[in-house]
């Protein structure tokens, strides 16, 4: 596959994909004699992987220290397994995180539409979630 359908495929910009083969995010991109890109299924696995692990905010020098351990060999598989259990450990925190904010933005909500019927914006006596 040529840059630019990989583009389209995956909905980023060539320049991103561009971006992620320059500084490590993914292995150097299978050429054709010309130099030409021509993505493989395995590029395009990598591709996949680096949009995802992107779009969970994993940050990009992780990313890049992956992909250089994977490059290093299956001696590096301790090691890559460490790196992707502290991600996960690391987005479990966030996940915990973002379940409390919602819960809360839930009660206030909560709490202006029983506002919007009663005319008063009452708050319990926890004093949690105030204006």
């Amino acid at each position: 596959m040529t840059i630019k359908e990989v583009a389209e495929k995956y909905d980023i910009s060539a320049d991103t994909l561009r971006y992620y083969e320059r500084v490590g995010m993914i292995p150097k991109v299978t050429r054709r004699p010309n130099g030409i890109r021509d993505y493989q299924e395995s590029d395009l696995g990598w591709v996949e992987l680096a949009i995802c692990m992107r779009s969970a905010g994993l940050p990009i020098e992780v990313m890049i220290e992956y992909v250089k351990l994977y490059k290093e060999g299956d001696n590096t598989i301790p090691a890559r397994l460490e790196l992707l259990q502290e991600q996960m450990n690391a987005l479990k925190e966030q996940k915990a995180q973002i379940e409390s904010t919602v819960e809360r933005l839930a009660y206030k909500i909560s709490k202006y539409e029983e506002a919007m019927e009663t005319g008063v914006l009452v708050w319990d006596e926890s004093g949690d979630c105030h204006d």
